[in-house]
């Protein structure tokens, strides 16, 4: 079974950075590609970033520039680095983990797997 553990979110400005971190255990083959989501109250659940295992990456267009995700593969961990937070970028952050979905989704059906978010709230 796989397993995630999210970490890293607190109370920022706007303009100001933070790292999410993602903690997976499990069989490797169960995460072909690992993504983050974020889900404001009120709001659908939405794809921010996803990473398969050979590094290829994509990202929602509302954060292009601003957030890189990555992988430290010795670590089993998964990162995303936000940089120029905004205040709509305040959310509750999924880290996710899918097996067979189409090439770097960014729709929640496609994950497996979830972990129980770590909150981001950027002021202004």
């Amino acid at each position: 079974e796989v397993h995630l553990v999210e970490s890293g979110g607190g109370s920022v400005q706007t303009g100001g950075s933070l790292t999410l971190s993602c903690a997976a255990s499990g069989p490797a083959y169960k995460r072909n590609y690992m993504g983050w989501f974020r889900q404001a109250p009120g709001k659908e659940r939405e794809g921010v970033a996803v990473r398969d295992r050979g590094g290829s990456t994509r990202y929602a267009d509302s954060v292009k520039g601003r957030f890189t995700i990555s992988k430290d593969n010795a670590k089993n961990t998964l990162y995303l680095q936000m940089n120029s937070l905004k205040p709509e970028d305040s959310a509750m952050y999924y880290c996710a983990a899918g097996t067979d979905g189409s090439w770097l989704p960014l729709a929640s059906y496609s994950y497996n797997y979830w972990g129980q978010g770590t909150q981001v709230t950027v002021s202004s």
